[in-house]
């Protein structure tokens, strides 16, 4: 199945979700920037609040296509010791890949939340969500970030995924839902008709329409109460 955009992939992952909507406990956390618009619209079919996760691939030097590993917020680290042993990449040049990724997470955190604290996270079922997996990389550490929010339960959904992603998901996650796993899989844009970069603005005018649309359904999920302190 080919998407036309991401609010389609996020429509067509809804109906492989429905049976979490209306959850008073429901959280649908989305990856910047290209999970958010797939995030809006699983958020505005469960029902449910919509924050962000952010994560950022560790690319390998020269050859930053390529994970080596992945951050998330809260000090996570995810590294694939046997690709950098394999590559012989020196513990120092992976501190200069790690080094430029926290910085980029941390400016992402302050300009997506606009000094808003993150939603709560622990005792909810969160359904974290991304346009698509090719190593998982980046989820495996948005999984093992909320593992240490102590959510209660932790479901992975996204369109698009390779076979081997999804199964190495599902050794961390409570719940892994990938509506397609096409193979040959080559990359996660050769699934969406359209597949530009997700800006920032973009990024930022979806949580404002989640926070505008969603409130009414979940009444006090967007107030200062029911965010992290």
């Amino acid at each position: 199945m080919v998407f036309r955009d991401r609010r389609h992939a996020g429509q067509e992952l809804a109906q492989a979700l429905m049976a979490f909507a209306d959850r008073q406990d429901l959280l649908v956390l989305a990856l910047p920037r290209g999970g958010v618009p797939v995030a809006l619209e699983v958020a505005r079919a469960l029902h449910a609040p919509l924050d962000v996760i952010v994560a950022r691939k560790l690319g390998v030097p020269g050859h930053a296509e390529y994970a080596m590993g992945a951050l998330a917020s809260g000090g996570i680290r995810v590294l694939n010791a046997d690709l950098v042993r394999q590559l012989r990449i020196p513990d120092a040049a992976v501190e200069v890949v790690a080094r430029a990724e926290q910085q980029e997470l941390e400016r992402r955190e302050r300009l997506y939340r606009d000094r808003q604290p993150p939603l709560v996270v622990c005792g909810r079922t969160v359904i974290v969500v991304d346009d698509g997996l090719a190593t998982g990389s980046t989820m495996l550490a948005a999984v093992k970030a909320l593992r240490l929010k102590r959510a209660a339960r932790i479901v992975v959904a996204v369109p698009v995924a390779t076979r081997r992603a999804c199964a190495a998901l599902r050794a961390d996650a409570d719940t892994v839902i990938c509506a397609n796993t096409p193979e040959p899989f080559r990359a996660v844009g050769q699934w969406y008709g359209h597949f530009e970069q997700t800006t920032d603005d973009e990024v930022r005018q979806c949580l404002a329409e989640a926070r505008s649309v969603l409130a009414g359904h979940v009444p006090g999920d967007f107030d200062d109460g029911q965010r992290q302190e």
